[in-house]
């Protein structure tokens, strides 16, 4: 084995220059056909959990598990599932799919389902403004045959406002309980204006950015009644929620063994998706109370034999960066007099994976950790970026190591850690890779293509 990695994309690279059907023919060879998977935040994490239920249901399946997501990946994760003769051994394909790669997807697989969870700003130097990736998805969607189902975020007014006028058959799934409306990040919102007449919405909840139940005040469009409903949500620390769930024809309880509220709301879309592809609801259940994160998604690991405990979160853009300060700070707060406090590994990479413009780190709501934090090692090639961006949040700069290599970052934290406590770890992309990468060779974790 010569461990140059996954091999998760250059055989679909070399596939594609000698065969460039490959992907259109081995997705119609699927008998279940293919789902598409797509956003900004939560689709490596839903992927996941959609794949879980189609496997406790029977079905053998074609997932790009390893998450990669151009339609190069696609491709090889294609190729890797056919035998010698180029026959399928899976009887369903579902891929999760990069932004930008979606319409080209959705043209060359032919799609049985399409699930699209939400639509944030993300990496402005590779996709530009959410208007244009919703313009060109929309464009790509009326394009479908009218027996694909296409599962939309009702909460989301971007991603809901795509299900307008398509002649395929549109699921909505939505948040209904009301106590999670505090309107975090609100000036990071992005859709704030009616696709139809161009008048600001109004909110009569909030539940983050532009996330909640709208309506335009001019034209009278409003937040579509979803079909499968996250109808009540209780979150446990950061180890677990409850959801309880409506849906056409009945109701249920979920014990989700995942923190957040972003967790909650992909469950719902994976729920929502095995629904409409027909999947009994108590299988559903079953598979997501068995469910376990993708890796650095809300991802627990423990430094060696009995060593500390670890919570790998992933960042990427204002809104998600906001939302895991705000999970974690929520879970683990404590009064800002007291010693004791979050223990905290920030790395910022600025890599093309990542995104080269690191400004949103001043869009997002690091203020939340002013008054929680014991201590923090700052990584990463902007490392001394995420320090000032701290320091202007609120943090005390006394608290703040910076330690650029991720690998030395590591064991600073982990060597200044308090027994009992646990080491919340925040990375970009690549970071998480290289952090992963590490504790691979430690054995404290699976390479992520085997994970």
């Amino acid at each position: 084995m010569l461990r140059f990695g996954g091999g998760t994309t250059l055989p679909g690279r070399v596939a594609r220059v000698v065969a460039p059907s490959v992907l259109r023919d081995l997705s119609a060879a699927l008998p279940g056909g293919v789902i598409l998977l797509s956003g900004t935040n939560g689709k490596t994490t839903t992927s996941r959990m959609l794949a879980e239920i189609l496997c406790a249901n029977g079905e053998r399946v074609l997932h790009n598990r390893a998450g990669a997501n151009l339609i190069t990946g696609l491709t090889t994760t294609a190729l890797a599932g056919t035998d010698w003769r180029g026959h399928p051994q899976a009887t369903i394909g579902l891929f999760e799919t990069d932004e930008a790669a979606l319409p080209q997807a959705l043209a060359e697989t032919a799609p049985r389902l399409v699930l699209i969870n939400n639509l944030f700003r993300d990496q402005l130097d590779r996709y530009g403004e959410v208007d244009t990736l919703a313009q060109a998805w929309k464009q790509a969607l009326r394009t479908l045959s009218p027996e694909t189902c296409i599962v939309l975020n009702a909460d989301d007014p971007a991603v809901a406002y795509l299900g307008q006028d398509l002649g395929c058959h549109v699921l909505y799934y939505g948040l209904e309980d009301a106590q999670h409306a505090v309107g975090a990040g609100a000036h990071i919102a992005d859709s704030q204006f009616c696709q139809q007449c161009g008048e600001r919405y109004r909110y009569s909840l909030a539940f983050y950015a532009h996330i909640g139940h709208y309506q335009c005040p001019r034209c009278g469009y409003r937040r579509p009644t979803p079909q499968v409903q996250l109808a009540r949500l209780d979150l446990s620390g950061i180890e677990a929620s409850r959801l309880y769930l409506r849906y056409p024809g009945g109701g249920l309880e979920l014990n989700l063994p995942l923190p957040g509220l972003y967790n909650a709301t992909n469950a719902l879309a994976a729920f929502a998706a095995a629904l409409a592809l027909g999947v009994p609801p108590a299988m559903a259940r079953r598979a997501l109370e068995r469910f376990s994160a993708a890796f650095g998604r809300i991802e627990r690991v423990t430094a060696g034999q009995g060593g500390a405990p670890m919570l790998i979160a992933l960042i990427k853009n204002p809104v998600g960066a906001t939302e895991t300060v705000r999970m974690i700070v929520q879970t683990s707060a404590v009064p800002a007099h007291e010693p004791r406090g979050l223990h905290l590994l920030i790395a910022i990479n600025d890599r093309f994976a990542d995104g080269t413009d690191v400004s949103w780190l001043w869009d997002a709501e690091f203020e939340a950790l002013a008054g929680q934090v014991a201590s923090v090692v700052v990584s990463g090639t902007r490392a001394e970026d995420m320090a000032v961006r701290l320091k202007y949040a609120g943090v005390d700069p006394a608290m703040m190591r910076i330690v650029p290599e991720v690998h030395p970052a590591l064991d600073e934290a982990l060597a200044s850690l308090p027994a009992g406590a646990t080491l919340a770890i925040l990375p970009t992309y690549t970071a998480m890779l290289a952090l992963r990468e590490d504790l691979a060779r430690r054995g404290w974790v699976k390479p992520f293509w085997e994970g």
